[in-house]
């Protein structure tokens, strides 16, 4: 079996259409997978789609808000209904919400990216779950952040969902453990997304480089190698766990 073959499986990626999201749904394709290209932007969603299908992988879209769990539970449907079943998920989709210290911060803001960001998380694997109970197993990523594990001033909403992210994924994991579906985490470091590009200017940038060891930050597609590794079956072992791609962040 080639390495990381993902072939007659279906998987359903949120936060699709740019980023990680994007890069991690065309890697999936390109190693078999039917994936399901989810984002609220349904137009850079298919162009994503169009890219699989042009390089001979198969995609369908659908687009969906994850802060809405009835979007969540029609997006499993869709995956079903056009893959014939569901048997790997990344929870990827996310926003950043605004910057405010703790004692300031608007609570939209904070209700928004707690939705998106956390609640999102929890839809997703409520419909995922069954579904992939019923194809006979499966493996889910979501993606957290270093701030998950950290703590990153005027950010209280964001850090509070992606800490939330990891022990949402550690209980599922123990939960459905013996029942053939594997649940992980991914944490990235700043990564260049237009999350970044679109919100920062270069001097921002090269700030948020240095704060790295490595000196840099990092890419979609070093994010995306570990995504799918975990979701294949060279990671059979791997379960409940928390994995960084930060550029050595964390261990400062």
């Amino acid at each position: 079996m080639p390495e990381q073959d993902f072939s007659g499986k279906t998987a359903i990626v949120t936060g699709a259409a740019s980023g990680i999201g994007a890069v991690v749904a065309e890697e999936l394709a390109a190693r078999g997978a039917h994936v399901i290209v989810s984002d609220l932007n349904d137009g850079e969603a298919a162009e994503v789609a169009d890219r699989i299908r042009a390089s001979g992988g198969t995609a369908d879209v659908c687009a969906a808000d994850v802060s809405d769990a009835d979007a969540s539970r029609r997006l499993v449907e869709f995956a079903q209904e056009k893959g014939g079943g569901l048997h790997l998920a990344v929870n990827n989709a996310g926003i950043g919400g605004a910057s405010e210290l703790a004692g300031e911060y608007p609570l939209e803001s904070w209700r928004k990216v707690i939705d998106v960001n956390l609640n999102g998380v929890f839809y997703g694997m409520r419909y995922q779950i069954p579904a992939m109970l019923e194809t006979g197993g499966g493996a889910i990523v979501n993606m957290s952040s270093i701030l998950g594990s950290v703590g990153f001033q005027n950010a209280s909403a964001y850090v509070a969902a992606k800490h939330g992210v990891l022990g949402l994924t550690k209980t599922a994991a123990m939960e459905y453990a013996a029942k053939g579906i594997r649940i992980n985490s991914v944490g990235p470091g700043f990564i260049n997304t237009p999350l970044l590009s679109k919100n920062l200017d270069q001097e921002m940038l090269d700030g948020l480089a240095g704060m790295h060891p490595m000196g840099r930050i990092g890419s979609s597609e070093e994010v995306s190698a570990l995504t799918c590794f975990l979701l294949s079956d060279r990671a059979s072992f791997i379960t409940g766990s928390y994995h960084l791609v930060d550029g050595g962040y964390t261990s400062q």
